[in-house]
Formats: structure tokens, sequence, C-alpha cells
């Protein structure tokens, strides 16, 4: 097994990481469309469409055509949602990590580095919604090393730098399709604190949901 080491960001990462989060944000794609797919209303506008057409024309040629353009509406919904939080992100934080974090008072960016090639990052930085804690950011692991441990080392990482400034907690906010995200950090002692929709038109349409987790270093033990 390559060794992973754990270090601050460096100007020289940016592209890998840029490149890094706008893929691990891609994979989220499918996931929220099937979860589209799922919410009663989306379920009950296939239904109406479906029925009004076969009504008024006879035939099921022209409620499949109808219904086969509006999942590709919906899926193309999807698509932009998430293109349109990776080009916010890309343009804000990401744009200059080191103004960022690294040059902010209890902030800071590491990067995990295996065979000189960045394969996961994280970030944490004041809460703006909690106060008194910092909160996790930009947790990303790369596909081809996924399972090896980086994202529990780059979590401690976190909840170190987190201890030692004297902060009582960490909390962090992933979204309801992100469940492999959602079962590392209940691992790593994390505790759903609540659930709730983005207050925008698109993410209450889709009810795509956020979940808050708070780490309370306090009770916070070693884990694996």
């Amino acid at each position: 097994m390559a060794s992973i080491q754990i270090r601050k960001y460096r100007d020289d990462d940016a592209e890998a990481v840029k490149e890094m989060f706008t893929l691990g944000m891609s994979e989220h794609v499918p996931s929220s469309f099937m979860h589209l797919l799922k919410q009663p209303l989306t379920q009950m506008v296939l239904m109406c469409l479906f029925c009004a057409l076969t009504t008024s024309s006879k035939s099921f040629l022209l409620p499949i055509l109808a219904i086969t353009l509006f999942l590709a509406g919906a899926r193309q919904l999807v698509v932009y949602m998430f293109n349109r939080y990776i080009d916010h992100s890309l343009s804000e934080d990401l744009n200059n990590i080191s103004e960022s974090y690294l040059e902010q008072k209890n902030s800071c960016f590491w990067v995990a580095e295996s065979d000189g090639r960045v394969v996961g990052s994280v970030a944490c930085l004041p809460a703006k919604q909690v106060a008194g804690c910092l909160e996790l950011k930009r947790m990303s692991v790369r596909r081809s090393h996924r399972g090896m441990g980086i994202a529990k080392s780059l979590c401690r990482t976190v909840a170190d730098f987190t201890r030692e400034r004297g902060f009582p907690a960490v909390v962090l906010y992933t979204s309801v399709v992100q469940t492999d995200a959602q079962k590392l950090y209940e691992h790593m002692g994390y505790e759903k604190i609540r659930e709730f929709v983005i207050p925008e038109l698109i993410a209450k349409i889709t009810n795509f949901t956020l979940i808050e987790y708070r780490l309370d270093l306090q009770k916070d033990g070693k884990r694996d």
C-alpha cells in the first residue's frame, strides 16, 4: 500500500484540489436524480402527465415521449444545480485557498498526498451558523484512493486542529444523497443534529436536504 502523507496545502496544489472537488461533486448527480424521482410531487406529476396524455391521445406513444422528455429535463435540472454549486465554490473560497484558509485565524486547509499526487483534501474554518465551533469543509478523496482510511485521517486532522485551538466541537454539513459521507462521519463520532432544505427554489422543488453533524470533542474517543 502506498504511503499517505497529510500536509498543509501549497499553492501548487490548486489545480489538483479543484479537479478533485469538481469530480467528487459531479459523482452525486445520479443519486440526486434518483432522489428527485422518489419525491411524491415528482411521481404525482409523472402520473398525471401520463394519464392526461393517454386519455387525450388514445395512444401510448405520446405519453411515453412526454415522460421521457420530462425525465431528461429533470436530470438537466439536477446537473444545473450541481454545476452552479461547483462554479460558485470555484469562484469563492477555492479560487484562492491560501487567502481563504491559511491566512485566516483558526482556519486551515490540508491535502493527502500519495506518491507525489494529491488524493484527498479537507479544510476547516470558524462556523458561521454555530458560534464558537469550527466547521469541516471541502472533504474529498479521489475515487481511486477510497477505502484506504484517508478520509478518516483527514477527519482526525480537523478534530486535532480544533482541539488544539480550544474549540469545543466541529460541525459540518452534508447532503441527503451523500450516504457514504454520512456513514463515515457517524463512524467518526459525529452526531446528526438536524435536517433542512436549502432555502432556494430549485432545492425546494427537488426537496434537496442538507444534514448538520456535530462532533463534541469533550466526549470524542479514539476510533479506527
